[in-house]
């Protein structure tokens, strides 16, 4: 079968990692690199792209054209509806969603001295960070994963706030000072989870990639992403989540906030595994009408942000 992916370490780490799973020897499930508009565009800032499927879409005509016969997704890229004839097939157990601060001078979150230069390209983080240090400039951060990790050590920043699931899969997760507690810092709703995603009507390779499906991971992945669908939101907006699944329920708790730090809202909720999609529609609402839709309204129409 032949698995489609970004060229970036990271993607490809993890499309070796499912090439290494799947029944038969790994040169039978041959690489190929598919660059998207996210790739093509490695300086630009993610919010001034702007639109859905930015690291995606074009890994998504391939697989509709029959190019390749899976695609290899970080879950936190994919938009939550997808696009007609193609379907979620796998969802893979899930690496620590946490996000991990990587910084010049050893230093925590909570450590950073006044005006020290954070980098990120999400306003997810960015709007959670300035929320408890708004002391801190928190500056657009591109770039594959080791390039944000050396620019957080040699300078020009004094720190980056990086996924700790794709630090752990590079071999880089001695660089991080710490690992952000999720009372501080939501990850993306599916953030250490990884996607296989398939055409609808092939039985062959759902049937192939079936093994490979993580039921936990997936509870929690419905829960975070029934959230984000409700909130109307899309990959770069300020929206955290995190599902835990356990023991016959989900606790899962939420974010939206300002790109400035406020306002913000954060909310929690708890329901049965059975039902994660409810859970989040249901949390979603809650939020809403207790601030969450004025925020993204706002957040929506700016044109640039502070």
């Amino acid at each position: 079968m032949r698995i489609g992916t970004r060229g970036s370490a990271l993607a490809l780490r993890q499309s070796e990692m499912v090439q290494a799973a799947l029944p038969g020897a790994a040169a039978e499930h041959p690489l190929r690199v598919i660059k998207t508009s996210g790739d093509l565009n490695p300086s630009a800032s993610l919010t001034r792209l702007g639109g859905k499927g930015l690291f995606t879409k074009e890994i998504e005509d391939a697989l509709l054209a029959g190019e390749i016969d899976l695609a290899v997704h970080s879950l936190k890229d994919l938009p939550t509806e997808q696009p007609p004839g193609l379907t979620i097939g796998a969802l893979l157990p899930r690496e620590d969603p946490r996000d991990a601060l990587v910084s010049r001078g050893g230093r925590g979150l909570m450590e950073l001295p006044s005006g020290a230069r954070v980098g990120t390209s999400s306003l997810r983080r960015r709007s959670q960070i300035l929320a408890r240090r708004p002391d801190l400039k928190v500056e657009d951060l591109r770039g594959n994963v080791p390039t944000r990790v050396k620019r957080a050590l040699e300078g020009p920043l004094d720190a980056a706030v990086v996924a700790a699931a794709g630090l752990k899969r590079l071999g880089l997760f001695d660089h991080a000072v710490e690992v952000i507690d999720e009372s501080v810092l939501l990850p993306a709703p599916g953030q250490g989870v990884i996607a296989i995603q398939i055409r609808t009507k092939d039985t062959r390779t759902a049937e192939a990639v079936r093994v490979l499906h993580d039921p936990v991971a997936a509870a929690e992945a419905l829960a975070e992403r029934a959230l984000l669908s409700g909130l109307g939101g899309g990959c770069i907006v300020p929206v955290g989540a995190r599902a835990h699944a356990g023991e016959g329920r989900i606790d899962l708790a939420a974010f939206v906030g300002h790109p400035s730090g406020r306002p913000t809202v954060r909310r929690s909720a708890a329901g049965s595994i059975d039902a994660p999609e409810e859970l989040g529609r249901a949390l979603a609402l809650a939020m809403l009408a207790r601030g969450a839709r004025e925020i993204l309204d706002e957040v929506r129409s700016m044109e640039r942000f502070p």
